[in-house]
């Protein structure tokens, strides 16, 4: 006979909710003052201008304008530009 508890439910339930990280709007969409960009954990994506890190490392425009996504020396930069210019 087998001395071994069946371990089915007891193992269960330890899976936690998916954190939706990422961009979230891309290049050419327009934003608003105070809307989120990008969110993620550790600064991954860096800031240009007129964009500011929230709490957990989440980008957000400062202004209302469209968003430019570049790539310099192997890094990614997040900025807005204005519209009214």
């Amino acid at each position: 006979m087998a001395q071994k508890k069946a371990g089915g439910s007891s193992r269960n339930g330890r899976e936690s909710f998916s954190k939706r990280l990422g961009i979230k709007k891309y290049n050419n969409n327009f934003v608003k003052k105070g809307s989120i960009i990008v969110k993620q954990n550790g600064s991954k994506f860096g800031i240009g201008k007129n964009v500011f890190f929230s709490k957990n490392f989440y980008i957000q425009s400062s202004i209302d304008g469209i968003v430019l996504i570049n790539c310099k020396k192997k890094k990614t930069f997040v900025e807005v530009k204005n519209v009214y210019c």
